[in-house]
């Protein structure tokens, strides 16, 4: 916690220092982000699945028509991941959570989240943001944010359950779709 609560301080910096420009900031490699999510596990377990073509119209159907967040403007220039990796958080020989790692177009660049899910529910259990670029969208980073989305299932949005960050609109909208689509995902490779 407090080497996240240092890179986003030092990633406040650079912003200020650098005049406002746009800058990616790493808050979390990897393998700090499955520690976050599971830090009592005896062990975290990776499975690979890959999306065939039914299962992407499936899951884009369920977001709406799209399989990227559209609301920034370079969805058009994304491109749309196929095969993901599935962390499971293993103790005491029982499956505690799933993790999935997602990036989608923010305002200003990629943002990368980890979300975790419970294996039984698909609701999120716990989630945060890896990296982004966001100038004003940075307080979806926080804490405060990204407990809103505890307990949710599918259909997070703005207004049901989630109250966004004043003057982020897309970023906190991206962060909605991602959790939508990470739950999709999920629901349709863990059939």
């Amino acid at each position: 916690m407090k080497n996240k609560m240092i890179r986003l301080v030092m990633g406040a910096v650079c912003f200020f220092a650098l005049g406002g420009s746009c800058l990616a900031v790493e808050l979390l490699t990897s393998e700090q982000a499955l520690k976050e999510m599971f830090p009592d596990a005896d062990k975290v377990e990776t499975v690979q699945k890959k999306l065939n073509t039914k299962q992407l119209a499936d899951i884009k159907e369920k977001l709406g028509g799209t399989l990227v967040y559209k609301g920034s403007g370079k969805a058009n220039t994304w491109k749309p991941e196929t095969e993901y990796s599935f962390y499971y958080g293993i103790k005491g020989g029982e499956k505690t959570g799933v993790a999935i790692m997602e990036e989608e177009p923010g305002k200003w660049g990629p943002v990368k989240y980890i979300v975790m899910l419970d294996p039984k529910t698909a609701k999120v259990k716990n989630m945060a943001v890896m990296s982004l670029s966001e100038k004003r969208g940075r307080p979806i980073a926080t804490k405060n944010f990204l407990s809103q989305f505890s307990g949710k299932g599918e259909g997070v949005a703005i207004g049901r359950g989630v109250t966004g960050v004043s003057g982020a609109t897309i970023s906190s909208e991206c962060t909605c779709f991602t959790v939508n689509k990470v739950i999709a995902v999920y629901q349709e490779l863990a059939k």
